[in-house]
């Protein structure tokens, strides 16, 4: 399957690369070319006319609990600790992998309209997860949520052998829900399994005050961070999801270890966990992402709004309007976020790499009048503004319709009924 894209802007997300007019060609699930206006035979199997509008890179949603979409809006303006307890695990205990599968679905369709083309998922049954997104055309790179509780390393092992293996659309890396959910042992474990695969770990961590001043107490003055990487667990990297209250020894074990971040601004302000500047970070060299987190704590799986909210945590942290550029954000949100996924076929629009390509409207009045596309984008840019995602190589949606396999009225039911279920 050959298709051309024309009479396009193209932003490639290249470093220190313009956007450009011109046309992109994709051949099954990757680009063939990307640049200026040229002269082919015709044989395409279809060809879009872009009319002036912009082809980028999909977004990558680096952290989110896609079926947590059931907790949407029932479990608001509650302080974490009560969140977590009284309205989000109890129900949680009551879920089936089936539920799981279900439920997924609907975050997919909303990803899809975010213009997202990935995430970076963790929650509680990775089989079944793999096979929503797998079915839908989805990319998923899956991280363990393993807790005192809940999975184990000997499940995690076999969610690492066989996801990695499973289709073109998913991928597991180790990792664990956090520090205060799991006992030491079940972590030496975990240091364990990193080792014995030369793997990378993933976790929550330094997410609220309470959380590093109880691992304090806990661990002879350790932060988070410290008592994690004095185990082993980060030898072969990973990284961390919130972050916002790192110290400077524990910025410095990240950058030992090439360790990433994520950063989740709207479902930290739900919460009340904080507001992290991203700067010191991106400036110590540290790759990160941004994460929407699940739809209980957030509600609303857009990337625009993720975008808006790191830069302006920026701004307010500093005091200093020029803080952080948006191309630094935009970045984030596409290039550091595919490369802390290690989707290193997904992060650029160039010759070789996956068709994960995203469409903007341009036209529409939030995008006019044209001064600086790149930087109206994070400032001014919604969801209204994507026309179309594709992933692998297929269009997944365009102009407001999915094509995605399956009846989307009926997966809304299903999902309603799950919901109504566990309420």
């Amino acid at each position: 399957m050959r298709t051309r894209f024309y009479n396009a802007k193209i932003l490639t997300m290249k470093d220190g690369e313009e956007i450009i007019d011109g046309e992109i060609f994709v051949k099954d699930d990757h680009i063939q070319y990307v640049g200026p206006h040229k002269h082919e035979p015709s044989d395409f199997d279809r060809q879009i006319n872009v009319n002036g509008n912009l082809l980028m890179p999909g977004f990558k949603n680096a952290h989110t609990h896609s079926a947590m979409v059931f907790l949407r809006s029932l479990a608001d303006d509650l302080p974490l600790g009560s969140w977590l307890n009284d309205a989000v695990f109890p129900r949680e205990a009551k879920l089936t992998k089936e539920d799981i599968y279900h439920l997924s679905k609907v975050a997919i369709l909303e990803y899809l309209t975010s213009g997202i083309t990935a995430v970076f998922e963790m929650y509680l049954t990775p089989d079944s997860i793999a096979d929503a997104f797998g079915e839908m055309g989805m990319r998923c790179v899956q991280t363990g949520g393993l807790n005192d509780f809940s999975q184990s390393v000997e499940q995690m092992e076999d969610w690492y052998l066989r996801l990695n293996k499973k289709d073109e659309f998913n991928s597991f890396i180790p990792g664990f829900h956090a520090e205060y959910t799991c006992s030491e042992a079940l972590l030496m474990d975990v240091a364990a399994l990193a080792h014995k695969y030369e793997a990378p770990v993933w976790c929550h961590n330094s997410e609220t005050k309470s959380e590093v001043e109880s691992c304090k107490q806990k661990h002879d003055g350790l932060t988070p961070t410290q008592y994690l990487d004095s185990l082993g667990i980060f030898d072969y990297g990973g990284g961390g999801y919130h972050c916002v209250y790192l110290s400077d020894e524990d910025v410095e074990i990240f950058k030992k270890r090439k360790m990433g971040i994520v950063t989740n601004p709207a479902s930290n302000a739900k919460l009340a966990s904080g507001m992290l500047d991203v700067t010191p970070f991106l400036e110590a060299g540290i790759e990160m992402g941004i994460g929407t987190d699940g739809p209980a704590s957030n509600n609303c799986l857009d990337m625009f709004r993720e975008m808006f909210l790191t830069e302006a945590y920026a701004k307010i942290r500093q005091s200093n309007a020029a803080a952080l550029d948006a191309a630094k954000v935009l970045h984030m949100a596409t290039v550091g976020g595919a490369r802390v996924m290690n989707l290193k076929d997904c992060d650029i629009l160039a010759e070789g790499k996956k068709a994960d390509i995203i469409m903007i409207d341009l036209k529409k009045p939030n995008m006019q009048l044209v001064n600086n596309i790149l930087k109206n984008l994070v400032y001014a840019g919604s969801k209204d503004n994507v026309k179309m995602t594709m992933i692998n190589g297929v269009i997944k949606y365009s102009d407001g319709e999915f094509y995605v396999g399956e009846d989307i009225e009926k997966i809304y039911e299903k999902a309603q009924e799950i919901t109504d279920r566990l309420k």
